[in-house]
């Protein structure tokens, strides 16, 4: 039996979305490599990636099923919490100017 599944690689603006075809039982690595995305990207991607199926990240050994979306995650410029940090910082400072 065979499966259907998306793969995509988005970045700021753009994104790419590929479907390919997988045996029953194929793995979240196993559609990446299917989709031949490391080849398509300029500059290729790192070879560790972080994945997930459907927003959960997964390990790259993870089963897939009929119908998923297998998404490759970028690693983040700023951590989340430092950027809050940083605008609340230049909000209070500009409150006080005033």
């Amino acid at each position: 039996m065979r499966i259907r599944v998306e793969v995509v690689y988005a970045l700021r603006d753009t994104q790419t979305v590929l479907e390919v075809e997988l045996e029953s039982g194929a793995s979240a690595a196993d559609a990446l490599a299917a989709s031949r995305l490391r080849e398509m990207v300029p500059g290729g991607l790192p070879e560790e990636l972080d994945v997930g199926i459907w927003g959960v990240r997964v390990a790259p050994g993870t089963e897939l099923h009929d119908g998923d979306r297998v998404e490759i995650y970028r690693p983040l410029v700023a951590d989340p919490k430092q950027a809050r940090r940083r605008r609340a910082g230049l909000q209070r400072a500009a409150r006080t100017r005033r």
